[in-house]
C-alpha cells in the first residue's frame, strides 16, 4: 500500500503533468492558429497584388451599367488610368468620362495613400468647378454607383484579420474561402466579408459583405476573366447592393498595361486638361 506521503507525491506529479500538457497544447494551438492566419493573410496579399497592382499601371475604357430595383438601366462610359508608385503601396488613379453627354469631360483624380487617407478631386465641367472630395470615407459611392472608392482602389489586407473557412466548389472549381474582419469596423461599412479565391488566377472571384447582425448586404463577383498582355484580367465585374436592390456592372475594354502617365503627371491641372489620347 502507498503511504500518505507517496500518494501526495504522486498526485503532485500527475497535477504537474496535466499543467505541462495543457500548456504545451495551448501553445501548439496558438502556433497553429497563427500559422493559419498568416497563410490566409499571405494568400490575400497575393490576391490584392494581382487584382489591384497588375504590372505597374494601365489604361482601360470602362462601360458602367447601373440597374435599379425596377430593372431600369443607365450607362456611363469613362477612361481609367492607373500608375503604381510602389507595389502594395501608393497609387494614382485618373477617370475621364466620355458618356453620356451631360457628364462628358467630368474627371476624378485620386492619389491613393496606403498609410493614410487618400486625396481626391472632382471636376464638374458644366459649372467649371474643381471640388475636393472627402477622403476619410472610402465607403462613399464611386460616381453614384454601387462600387465604393475602396472597391476601386482596394483595401489593403493589413487592415483586417483573416482566417480560412473552407475549400468550396464555385463555378465548377475548388476555391479557398477566407473570412476577413476589419480591425477598425467603424470605417469599413461592414462587420466582415468572405472572399472566394480562384487558386489558378489568384483573383477574388466572389466577395460577400455582412452586417454586424450577420446579414448579407453586398455581393461582388468577377463575371469574366481574360488574358491580356500575359496578365489574367477581370474584365467584367458586378456589385449588388442587397439593401437597395440595386446593382452595378463594369466592363473593361481596350485594356493595356502600358503606363501612360508618370506619378508627377497626376496634378490638379490634369482635371481640366486630360491627356490628348482621351479627348
Amino acid at each position: 500500500m502507498m503511504t500518505r506521503k507517496t500518494m501526495m507525491k504522486r498526485n503532485m506529479m500527475i497535477g504537474l503533468l496535466v499543467i505541462v500538457s495543457a500548456s504545451f497544447l495551448a501553445g501548439f494551438s496558438r502556433v497553429s492558429a497563427s500559422e493559419t492566419d498568416t497563410t490566409a493573410r499571405e494568400l490575400l496579399d497575393s490576391v490584392h497584388k494581382t487584382y489591384y497592382y497588375a504590372a505597374e499601371g494601365g489604361k482601360a475604357h470602362v462601360k458602367m451599367t447601373l440597374t435599379d430595383k425596377k430593372g431600369r438601366t443607365r450607362v456611363r462610359e469613362f477612361w481609367m488610368l492607373r500608375t503604381d508608385i510602389e507595389d502594395m503601396g501608393d497609387q494614382n488613379y485618373y477617370v475621364y468620362f466620355t458618356k453620356p453627354s451631360d457628364i462628358r469631360r467630368t474627371t476624378v483624380l485620386t492619389l491613393k495613400h496606403a498609410s493614410g487617407d487618400d486625396d481626391r478631386w472632382l471636376y464638374i465641367p458644366s459649372v467649371d468647378l474643381v471640388k475636393r472630395i472627402a477622403s476619410d470615407n472610402k465607403q462613399e459611392a464611386f460616381v453614384g454607383s454601387d462600387f465604393t472608392y475602396e472597391d476601386v482602389s482596394g483595401r489593403l489586407p493589413l487592415l483586417d484579420e483573416h482566417e480560412f473557412l473552407a475549400d468550396e466548389e464555385y463555378n465548377g472549381k475548388t476555391m479557398k474561402v477566407v473570412k476577413s474582419t476589419p480591425i477598425n469596423t467603424k470605417k469599413s461599412g461592414y462587420a466582415y466579408r468572405k472572399t472566394w479565391v480562384d487558386p489558378d488566377y489568384t483573383l477574388p472571384v466572389r466577395e460577400e459583405y455582412y452586417s454586424s447582425k450577420d446579414k448579407l448586404i453586398r455581393v461582388f463577383t468577377i463575371d469574366k476573366i481574360e488574358e491580356i498582355e500575359g496578365i489574367q484580367t477581370a474584365v467584367t465585374r458586378t456589385i449588388k447592393n442587397l439593401k437597395k436592390n440595386h446593382a452595378t456592372t463594369i466592363e473593361f475594354n481596350d485594356v493595356t498595361f502600358k503606363v501612360e502617365l508618370k506619378p508627377k503627371d497626376y496634378k490638379e491641372r490634369l482635371l481640366k486638361n486630360p491627356p490628348r489620347s482621351l479627348r
